[in-house]
């Protein structure tokens, strides 16, 4: 048994007054531990899978199952999965200082002891205490997904969803976000289903990766297939055809 399983995965919803077929029958299945990695172009549901496991986006057909138990929403699947988004702006409260962020889940979930949590969560992030009473404003893009990422491991969680989470950076500020992440997932044991457009990402990040189109999963492969180029699909090579050239361009 896999530790997260999603079988046949549809998620249907209104939009502008159609309805959209975000997912359609997606099954996959992630290893304790693992970083897996979810590809295809806007629109493809890539990020939907992420939204559905969290609540945010409903399940019309099929399960998701965490260490073979259905999810159900609340304080306790709170603790185990938390979520990084691709906008550390956005995602983070314009008036609140970095403190208040990084405090409130501690607060929220009854845990104590949040002076030494807010700290070491800054000095593990890379940022220090210094920046802890500080507003999103007064950071940098990097700094901002650091504090993003922080608050996404105050509860000290088993799994991290990441919606494009450097794609909003630099590149040079982008390798330095991903290898902290890197670091952050041997160092607490952590399982990564990580959502990118990047194949560069992906191939740094990812153990293995589902490939999407439309809604529908395209292709699986390991990271020994995406180095050799031993992709099956058409509409996979396409795509990382399309992404050597971003990188070589």
């Amino acid at each position: 048994m896999s530790f997260i399983e999603i079988d046949d995965l549809e998620v249907t919803f209104r939009a502008k007054g159609r309805l959209v077929h975000a997912v359609r029958g997606v099954s996959l299945s992630v290893e304790r531990h693992e970083s897996f990695g979810l590809v295809g172009e806007s629109g493809s549901g890539k990020s939907t899978i992420l939204r559905a496991i969290c609540g945010m986006a409903p399940v019309t057909a099929g399960s998701i199952r965490i260490a073979g138990e259905r999810v159900r929403h609340g304080r306790a699947f709170t603790r185990r999965v938390q979520m990084v988004f691709q906008d550390p702006f956005a995602s983070l409260h314009p008036r609140h200082t970095i403190d208040r962020t990084l405090s409130e889940p501690l607060a929220i979930h009854g845990i104590g002891d949040r002076d030494a949590k807010v700290n070491q969560a800054l000095e593990d992030v890379g940022l220090g205490r210094g920046f802890r009473f500080r507003f999103p404003h007064q950071l940098s893009g990097g700094q901002r997904q650091r504090v993003a990422i922080a608050r996404a491991l105050m509860l000290e969680p088993e799994i991290l969803l990441l919606d494009e989470p450097t794609s909003a950076l630099d590149a040079s500020v982008q390798a330095e976000a991903l290898n902290l992440l890197s670091r952050l997932r041997e160092e607490r044991g952590l399982t990564f289903l990580m959502v990118s457009h990047d194949l560069a990402v992906v191939d740094h990040m990812c153990d293995r990766l589902l490939v999407m189109k439309e809604g529908r999963a395209v292709e699986q492969l390991d990271r020994a297939a995406l180095a050799g180029g031993t992709m099956q699909a058409e509409y996979t090579r396409e795509l990382f055809a399309a992404s050597a050239d971003r990188l070589t361009g």
